[in-house]
């Protein structure tokens, strides 16, 4: 005979949401894991490493996520010049390794919200620099001056064909944290000369809840994952000069100068996010999110 079970001692329910974060010890992937934890949301950091696909069915079977977020991958230290002389570790990890993720996730019916980047675009003839029109989600990528941005192209064509994949493109991340060496602003704080070029931006402290939710409202395909808009070089220091340190100085440079400093080319570009802010109506443009998120809470912080 079939006894019914009673609901109220039925076997501990899944829960609605779990969350398998890759890049555990990357920027991103740091920040991702707060997030959880301050939105209660459970979450484990995969052990496996990308490029190992048994590694990535072990995670998949002993966390059992509802969705899997992608933040692992080879951006180089201490910047993206360190790929040009480590091109086949940067394709293990960053065409391999993410298309064995995302092929795994397919099997498993798990949506795959993948951080990738804008740095595929640099301004050109259709989209001239300060011109206001942006590069969409469908546009083909049109810069490959470094080894990093190629790879990257390459690996955004392919997962066009994943359905289960969500294609997050942040473009110069920064975010509050003003002493972390990863954040544009103290990256370009440090320097001796900076070019000074407008830029779709990426403020994290906006941008990664909004991250969380796309995940929640299964958003798919190709997503531009940056502020409305574009802040400059100058525009940015200028900020970081009125808020953070009156006495701030630095100087410009124009991009052949630059040019012989560096080893690979640096991309320079704005992206049209409107259908990002058609999803979230409340996105701040680039300027306002950099001032509501980063130099304000900067500023509070030093006059404590």
């Amino acid at each position: 005979m079939v006894v019914p079970v009673p609901k109220s001692v039925s076997s501990p329910r899944k829960p609605s949401l779990k969350f398998l974060l890759y890049g555990r010890t990357g920027w991103i992937g740091g920040l991702l894991g707060k997030l959880c934890e301050k939105q209660g949301i459970p979450y484990e950091y995969g052990r496996g490493r990308l490029e190992d696909r048994a590694s990535l069915l072990a995670d998949i079977q002993n966390v059992k996520p509802t969705h899997v977020f992608n933040a692992a991958g080879v951006t180089g230290r201490p910047n993206v010049d360190w790929c040009e002389s480590h091109k086949t570790e940067t394709i293990r990890t960053n065409v391999a390794g993410t298309l064995t993720l995302a092929d795994v996730c397919r099997e498993h019916g798990l949506l795959m919200m993948n951080f990738a980047t804008g740095c595929i675009f640099e301004y050109d003839a259709a989209h001239p620099e300060g011109s206001g029109i942006g590069f969409k989600e469908e546009d083909t990528p049109n810069f490959a001056g470094s080894f990093y941005s190629k790879t990257k192209a390459m690996v955004e064509e392919l997962l066009k064909e994943f359905d289960n994949v969500c294609t997050l493109r942040v473009r110069m991340p920064i975010s509050s944290d003003l002493n972390n060496p990863r954040n544009f602003i103290t990256k370009i704080s440090r320097y001796n000369k900076v070019v000074n070029i407008p830029n779709s931006i990426t403020v994290l402290d906006e941008l990664l809840p909004i991250s969380i939710e796309m995940a929640k409202r299964n958003c798919r395909g190709i997503w531009n994952f940056t502020n409305p808009g574009v802040a400059s070089h100058n525009e940015i220091l200028e900020m970081y000069k009125s808020y953070i340190d009156p006495n701030f100085k630095w100087a410009n440079f124009t991009l052949e100068e630059q040019a012989k400093v560096i080893v690979a080319a640096r991309s320079n570009n704005e992206m049209d996010a409107s259908k990002l802010k058609n999803e979230f109506p409340e996105l701040l443009p680039i300027k306002e999110s950099l001032i509501k998120y980063v130099f304000e809470p900067n500023q509070k912080s030093l006059a404590a």
